[in-house]
This record gives structure tokens, sequence and C-alpha cells, in this order.
């Protein structure tokens, strides 16, 4: 359990990105920039995590995230100090360890509570520590400490000077360190507090008391640590701003130190110029791009971009970078307000990812490990991402970027019983700016999300209004489920199991389901807590999942087609902590469901096909359904006494058997495309399940009569004939069982779920009516 300080640290007003001073660096030599253990301190030793990813047993001293964290801003003249660093925990009021050695080593960037870091405890206060030193060559230039990420205040000390201080768990911060240098080795020091949720801040799921939907906190540095050599003259921040209407992208380029200057900017595909311009840094330049290949999770295509920041003749500081060119909006379609990418209508179809890992908690092991989950979306067929109250390295959203997922990005809430006091709303605000900004260039993201489920919410209506002055090219939910204010360009309902009946849209406000499903499945061996795992609706294996998870995605596409809804976010990717709700496991080992089907069912709801086919039958016409069972054949559905069973049916059948044994298709009672089965000999009277029992009703003038006696006509489950999937449970078929007709699912408690002969059972043949 992490431990709670007797009274919090005096606080400093923080400064975000100070740049201090203006000397010349003086010459150091050239020092290799990975960490190596402390001198005196216990070497690093990985801590043992509750499950192991196919990743865990890669990450070393030498290896820990060396990849260029920042891929929009790229310079050559970088180096990471990502790797072991001293550590120790730290007390109220302690002055900072300048001059000394910590006792315990911690591999940066991996959180303390995980087993990555070597630490696996949970601490409010500690200290960081490493020596490091500056490449010769970077004589007379400006060197930049970046931190992507600590959780949740920092405080910075280079060689016993206080650089700056920091508080904001999730965006980066960058101090000029140039004038506390010296020659030959530097101390750098990081002193970190972190009251979690005890403390009003931004924490997204962590918690002191991990439970349920919360889960472990993830303290300290948890992205990469590094170093930058830049001149006094440089960029800061690209935001790159497609227009696709007119056929251009504009680009604002930021900078430092660079009055006069002028910024040249180059568009490139494959190496070919598309464009190039020039102006004044912080000013919109316009860079034609003619005939643009539009990015989409179809065709995620990118251009390349050379920036260039020019003063008296002579280049300052030159960085590479990216973009997409693509448009997202609203659109009125078939009368439906549905969201539109690169001006067609999409539906957004994602699960819920929270980004959590068993060995690093917050940190990926590796960015073959980040990239995985990216890649499992697309692989399952998923279009889109809801980044689920976290926000991620910029390298993920690369790969989002690169691999063509649409992301919808939530802020990380707080977690207080009440309204948030006024300075925690403060620092909130400024958080959720610097994730507009920080973030704003990258493609993949479509949307943005400032609040889930009431946690920590406040002036909701007002956050919403705020964020689109912020950045009107992309859409805004101004609350995810629950507490909606009515504003914003989405109205999002949370269902589980659901898919229930989510708010239809409006003539402003498109429909979404942003969390819904949620089944739960353990899976022996691969569980953070074996045997406590839990889900919303737990089911018995992965076939039985695949069902349940397919027949969701029809209510879905029903819901698609006469609701509205334009998005649907399933919960989730993976397991959490104690959630078994993922379709894989937590340690990414296994896939729990058969991707092959869920991938098909994906491609035909996004491409319009009815999910998993339908089948040609005669409508308007009297007929007779047939068992297809083996050795049942000669049985046909009837109907007594208002219940339905199967039974042998021959031309010397009495006159009642063979019309209760004729039906009528017609079109459905809920859904005209779909249908009902209308009785021969009770006109008017319909096929209906009624606590999964099947028989013959008579219409009462509700909505769940017209829905329990309408049926979705799909190929025959065994290969031949026909299947008759329920309406409103369309995980569960028309199934003869022991004579009697029950909606079964194949896999399930009852005994009409058994998956004996279940899809012979649940198959029919159409034949001529036995009753004219």
């Amino acid at each position: 359990m992490r431990q709670r300080p007797s009274s919090p640290t005096p606080g400093h007003p923080s400064r975000r990105g100070v740049v201090l001073g203006a000397a010349v660096l003086v010459a150091a030599p050239l020092r290799l920039l990975t960490a190596a253990p402390p001198a005196h301190a216990a070497a690093w030793v990985p801590g043992t995590p509750p499950l192991t990813t196919p990743w865990t047993s890669q990450v070393s001293p030498d290896n820990a995230l060396p990849e260029h964290p920042r891929p929009q801003l790229v310079r050559p003249e970088w180096r990471n100090l990502n790797g072991v660093w001293e550590w120790s925990p730290a007390a109220a009021g302690e002055a900072p360890p300048t001059g000394r050695t910590l006792d315990r080593s911690v591999l940066v960037p991996y959180p303390v509570e995980s087993a990555l870091s070597g630490i696996a405890e949970s601490h409010p206060r500690m200290w960081y520590k490493r020596a490091f030193s500056v490449p010769g060559e970077w004589a007379g230039r400006r060197v930049l400490l970046h931190l992507d990420a600590v959780d949740w205040r920092a405080d910075v000390h280079v060689n016993g000077q206080k650089i700056g201080d920091h508080q904001g768990g999730y965006d980066r911060f960058s101090f000029d360190i140039t004038d506390a240098l010296r020659a030959g080795d530097n101390e750098l020091i990081v002193g970190v507090l972190d009251l979690t949720n005890s403390g009003g801040q931004a924490v997204g799921k962590q918690s002191n008391d991990p439970e349920g939907i919360f889960y472990t906190p993830a303290s300290g540095i948890w992205q990469t640590v590094w170093l930058e050599a830049v001149d006094s003259a440089h960029l800061t921040r690209l935001d790159i701003t497609p227009d696709v209407a007119n056929g251009r992208a504009q680009i604002v380029a930021h900078a430092s130190g660079a009055a006069g200057a002028t910024v040249q900017v180059t568009v490139r595909n494959d190496g070919e110029v598309v464009a190039t311009a020039s102006g004044s840094p912080g000013t919109a330049l316009r860079v034609d791009v003619p005939d643009a290949r539009l990015w989409s999770p179809d065709d995620p295509f990118l251009y390349d971009l050379d920036v260039s920041l020019v003063s008296g003749g002579q280049t300052r500081d030159i960085v590479t970078s990216y973009f997409g060119m693509r448009s997202i909006g609203k659109a009125m379609v078939d009368g439906v307000l549905r969201p539109v990418l690169n001006g067609k209508p999409v539906f957004q179809m994602g699960t819920l990812d929270q980004g959590y890992w068993p060995d690093g908690i917050y940190t990926a092991p590796t960015d073959e490990a980040l990239r995985f989950d990216v890649q499992a979306h697309r692989d399952l067929g998923f279009n889109t991402i809801r980044k689920h109250v976290k926000i991620e390295p910029d390298r993920w959203y690369h790969w989002a970027d690169r691999l063509g997922l649409m992301v919808l990005q939530d802020m990380p809430a707080m977690r207080t019983p009440a309204e948030p006091a006024a300075a925690d709303r403060a620092q909130y605000e400024l958080e959720l700016r610097e994730l507009v900004d920080q973030h704003r260039s990258f493609p993949s993201i479509l949307e943005w999300i400032p609040f889930n489920e009431g946690w920590g919410q406040y002036d909701a209506g007002r956050i919403a209004d705020l964020v689109k002055s912020w950045d009107p090219t992309r859409l805004v939910t101004a609350a995810s489920g629950w507490h909606d204010p009515g504003n914003g360009d989405v109205v999002d309902s949370h269902i589980y199991v659901g898919p229930g009946h989510p708010t239809g849209p409006s003539d402003t406000r498109i429909s979404a389901l942003g969390e819904y499903g949620g089944l739960g499945l353990r899976t022996p061996d691969h569980e953070w807590s074996p045997g406590d795992g839990f889900g919303y609706e737990m089911v018995s294996d992965g076939q039985e999942l695949t069902g349940r998870y397919i027949g969701l995605l029809v209510g879905v596409q029903q819901l698609q087609r006469n609701n509205g809804l334009s998005r649907a976010i399933y919960t989730e990717i993976t397991d959490v902590e104690n959630e078994v709700n993922g379709l894989y496991t937590y340690d990414r080992q296994v896939l729990k469901v058969d991707r092959a089907r869920i991938a098909a069912a994906h491609a035909d709801l996004l491409a319009g096909r009815r999910i998993g086919g339908q089948a040609t039958v005669p409508v308007n016409t009297w007929q007779s359904l047939r068992v297809t069972t083996p050795g049942h054949t000669d049985r046909y559905l009837r109907h007594q006494d208002a219940l339905a069973f199967t039974e042998p049916v021959t031309a010397a059948s009495p006159q009642l058997l063979r019309e209760d044994a004729t039906w009528r298709l017609v079109p459905g009672l809920a859904d005209p495309t779909c249908y009902s089965i209308e009785s021969r000999n009770f006109p008017g009277e319909y096929l209906r399940h009624r606590n999964s029992r099947v028989e013959r009703g008579r219409p009462d003038g509700t909505e769940l009569f017209r829905e329990d006696a309408t049926w979705s006509a799909v190929p025959g489950l065994s290969g031949t004939g026909v299947s008759f999937r329920s309406y409103n449970l369309p995980h569960r078929y028309l199934r003869h069982y022991d004579s009697a007709l029950w909606i079964a699912a194949n896999g399930g408690p009852q005994p009409y779920d058994s998956r004996t002969l279940f899809r012979e059972d649940a198959t029919w043949t159409i034949a001529p009516p036995w009753a004219g």
C-alpha cells in the first residue's frame, strides 16, 4: 500500500518549461550517456511482476526505451538519460542529496511501483539522482533537459543549483540547464512528490488503494529523460493543421530567441519535394499540398516535413517532422448527424485502451510493446481507440498515426470525492491545455474528452467550449457517460453490458456508445490475481466470448441502422489488473477471442453489410421449417398451446398438426429488414421469445413484443439452410432442444445452451407448407 505523508511538501509556484540564462557551454569531453549503476548504491535488480509480457525479459539498463521520444520534432543532437539512476525515498522538508550517494538503484523511466523499476514500492516522496556528461561537440550550444512525464511534482537540480519545478503527471517539460553545467561529470537530481488520489490532481485510474476498476499508482519518472543541443535561436514546437478543403496545410513554427529570423518549411512525399513556404516564427504558414493523399484508417499516409530557422543568412536550427492530411467534422447523412472523416461518414468502432502493463504499470516495457496494442486493434479490425483517462508517450501516437487508428483522447481524471477545489481546477485546466497543445499535430487524434463518468467533473459545458476554442478543428465530447451538460459535438452513453439504448443524435450532436461490453473471461496462468478477476458478465471460454461479442456487435449494428448510433467503444482491449474483460490477457500472451471471426464481423459492420451475412428467404408465402439435426429431419417447428416445439409431420398427420407446423415469414415487426414468423392458423400471431422460451403470441403494442418477435435470417450455422438470430438478444438463436424451442447461445449455463449439436439444432430448412 502507498505510504501517506503526515504533511505535504511546502509548495512553490510551478515554472513550466523555464529557460534560464544565455551563457555559452564550456567544452566538455564526450562521454557515454547510458546510466551505469552508482558506485556505492545497490545494483539494479528487476522485480518479479505478477505477470510477464513477451517483452519483460528484453528490458535492461542498456535498452530502457532508447528510441527518440519526440517523433514530430527530431534533431540529431540528442542523448538519452534513461537507464540506472540512484534512488531513495524522501522525507518532507528534506534537502536535496547533493554530493551524496543514494543507497538504491532504479531503472528510469519505469515508475517506482513497477517491477521493471527495480523498486516495486509506493512512496509519496522520492529522490532520483545520476551523473551525466555532455559531448564535446556540443560546445557553444544551449543544452536542454527534457523530462517527458513525471508524476506528479518534480523539482530539478543540476550541480546543486535548482533549475526549476513542474506540476502535472502527464505533460512534458524542459529546462535550459546550460548555465548550471560544468566540464566533466554533472550531477542531476529530481525530487518527486506524488500523493496520487489523496491529493487533488489528475490521476486517471491510479489509486493508493487499488481495487476493482482502479489500479496501481505510477509514481515518479515514467517517460523518457533526455538532453538536446540547440542554438540560442531554436524551434520549440510545431503546430500542424491540415486544411483539406483548401488543399493545404497550416504550419505554425514556435521558436525561442528568434527575433528577426525566418522559418522555412519543405513538404516531401517519399523524398520528392511537394511544396515549400517561408515566414516568421509564430505565424501561420500555409503550404499548398496539391492533390493530397488523405490520411485515413484505410490509408494512413503521412507527409514528411523539414523545418529550418534561418537568421542572418545562417541556418540556426533544423528539425524533421511529419503530418497527415485529413479532416474531421459532422454532417447530416440521410437525416442523421454523423461524424465524417475527409467528408465521408465513418462509423467509429473501437475499444477502451487504458495503457497499463503488468511489468511497467504506466510504461510499456519496450517500443515494440507500445506498438503491439495499436497493432492489435488493427489486426482485430477496429478503426478507433479511446485512450482512457491516460496520456501516452508521443511514440504511441506516432504508431497510431503510422498504423491508421482514429484516437479519442481522454483527459486523465481527478477523483476528488466532492467538487474540486479552486486550485485543483486551475491546475486541471492548465494540464488540459497542455494536453491539447502538445498533441494537436498528431493526425490520429480526432477528438478531446475532458471528463469521464463525473470523476472530478465541474463546469463541463464551459470546459467543452474552452477546449473547442483551443482547437476548433477537432470534435469535443463534453462528458463521456452519466453527466451530460448538453453541449459539445457528441452525446455519449455508457451501458454495460449493453448495447442497450444509448441516447440518439440531435441536429448538433452525434450519438456515441462511449463504453459497453465488459465480457469477462478468466485465463489460468495469465491472471493478475488468480481466481479473483471480474467482468460485467462472465463467460466460460473463448468460443463463448467470441459468440457473445459478435452478438453485442449485431446489436451495435442495429443501433447504427435504426437509432443513429455513430460510435461504439468496447471495454476493453486487454485485461487490467483484476479486470478480466479484455480481448487479450493483461500480459498480452493470449488472445481470448477468434481473431478471424471478430475481424470479419468488424469488416461487415464498417462496410455496411449485415454481420454474419443475410440469408435469402421467401417472404409473405406459407412455408414450414424443418429440423436439420441428423436423425431428426422428419421434425418440423409447430406450436401447441401457444408454446413452440418440434414434432414429426407427415402427409398422414392430423390437419391441426399440419396447420400448427405452417408459418409465414413477414417483414420484422421491430425492423423491416428482418423477419417475423406468423402462425398459419392463428393469423396476426407470431413466434416470440419470453424468458428464453419460444411461444406464439399476439402483439400487445409494446416495443418489447415487437423486438421479441423479430428475427434476423442468417446463413445456416451448420453450413446449410438458414438460422434465425434473435433481434434483441443477437448472440442467441432459434434452437430446438429436447423438442422444445428456445433462444439459445452456443455455450452457457442452461441445458439448452449446450454446444453439442448446437449448430445443427439452430439450423433450419425452409420446406413446402404442410397446410396451404
